[in-house]
């Protein structure tokens, strides 16, 4: 067995692999294409990890949120174009939706005004931008109901083939 870190400030990738109970060299027979070296080099930010990589990690982790994680921290496009999805509880998240849907529910008439004759001028400017912040936020409220999703199928709390069976069944009726 080997020894437990005690540095200070790990990273996420770090505190995942050792959330999940791993040492490296069991993450690494885990990962099966990532030696315990490139682990260490990864986890000590000494090298960027590689999609591949993350996917791998996120797997054998049982962790979904490193995919979302490296995206917008580390990916040189997702830093520009994928925000961070904060994960939560499903109560808060669904409290979080209902009132976004609520909000957009009340400007919808104000956008239909903007958008009607395909131009967005000076006078419209300002409430389009409040309106396209809204959808911005509940955007990000969506992506994290499916970040919870996904995270309670790693943890086993849904079975993910029952979810993909029903959802294909409802997309055929």
């Amino acid at each position: 067995m080997g020894k437990r870190s005690i540095k200070e400030n790990k990273t996420v990738y770090q505190l995942s692999r050792e959330d999940a109970g791993f040492t490296r060299a069991q993450a690494s027979e885990a990962l099966e294409f990532i030696s315990e070296s490139r682990i260490e080099k990864i986890e000590g930010e000494k090298t960027l990890p590689q999609p591949d990589e993350i996917l791998a990690m996120a797997k054998a982790y049982k962790k979904s949120s490193l995919c979302n994680y490296y995206c917008s921290h580390e990916c040189p496009i997702g830093k520009e174009y994928v925000p961070e999805v904060k994960s939560g509880s499903l109560a808060e998240i669904i409290l979080e939706l209902i009132a976004g849907i609520n909000s957009v529910n009340k400007t919808k008439d104000r956008l239909i005004e903007i958008t009607a004759d395909g131009i967005i001028d000076d006078s419209e400017i300002t409430d389009f931008a409040q309106v396209q912040n809204q959808l911005g936020n509940l955007s990000l409220t969506v992506d994290a109901l499916n970040l919870w999703v996904n995270e309670t199928i790693d943890s086993g709390m849904i079975d993910k083939d029952k979810l993909a069976e029903v959802k294909e069944k409802m997309s055929r009726e």
